[in-house]
């Protein structure tokens, strides 16, 4: 791998993916192609073959690096692990499971890095959903009510495929399944968010990590939580050395 810094880091959570990384690393790979670029993959300590399936990898594709947690720590940790190790000041992130398709990725790069300064997110925003009635009706719900209680400007948090700015992210308070309320917090920071269209695919591997009723009860305490973080934010306006 080229030791100059990329334009685009792909930070990519998995556990216990097996038969799904290794297609969705090519697919990062073509869609990226011809672009500064590396993908950083996060295996969350996973039981499978996972991990083996990712090292077996790195020789064919020189810009996949291949990090793993010794203990399993969630989705938003994977995440946080991924992007401290990027170099890139642009990241975009998928979704492990390989129902975000890559070939949307490089758009939510290309608009970040056209948009001003003032925007450190794009979001993609699943059309045409690939997943059961039940979970597509929970999402729906949990959409309004977030947006109700935060005020922030997303139909489609739980999208995986997002891009944003390194720095800016590193500069938000982490918590667990943080990667669910990053627009609102981005506006906490008094930055702007855009979103896009993006396909979506049905699982073919593996089995959803979540349950409707898990992701009730998580998500209860986090909007609490996230409504304090909004109550406690002071803004300092523009920021002037001499």
């Amino acid at each position: 791998m080229s030791e100059a810094v990329p334009d685009i880091s792909v930070v990519v959570p998995v556990h216990d993916e097996q038969g799904a990384a290794g297609p969705l690393a090519r697919e990062i790979a073509a869609a990226f192609e011809g672009r500064s670029y590396e993908m950083v993959f996060v295996d969350d300590a996973s039981r499978d073959g996972t991990l083996a399936e990712l090292r077996a990898l790195m020789p064919e594709l020189p810009a996949l690096r291949v990090l793993s947690h010794g203990a399993n720590a969630g989705q938003s940790r994977a995440v946080r692990t991924g992007v401290l190790a990027a170099r890139a000041p642009i990241i975009v992130t998928l979704d492990g499971d390989g129902q975000n398709p890559p070939a949307d990725a490089p758009a939510l790069a290309d608009l970040l890095a056209e948009s001003p300064s003032t925007v450190a997110l794009v979001g993609g925003r699943r059309a045409k959903r690939q997943d059961s009635e039940a979970k597509r009706q929970a999402s729906i719900w949990a959409n309004r009510i977030r947006r109700k209680l935060l005020g922030d400007d997303a139909d489609d948090t739980g999208c995986g495929l997002k891009a944003f700015r390194r720095d800016v992210f590193l500069r938000l308070p982490y918590f667990d399944h943080i990667h669910r309320y990053l627009p609102a917090l981005m506006i906490r920071e008094g930055y702007e968010n855009r979103y896009l269209d993006v396909a979506h695919r049905h699982r073919e591997t593996g089995r959803s990590k979540y349950t409707n009723w898990g992701r009730l009860l998580a998500s209860l305490s986090d909007l609490l939580g996230v409504m304090w973080l909004k109550t406690r934010s002071r803004r300092p306006g523009a920021v002037t050395e001499f």
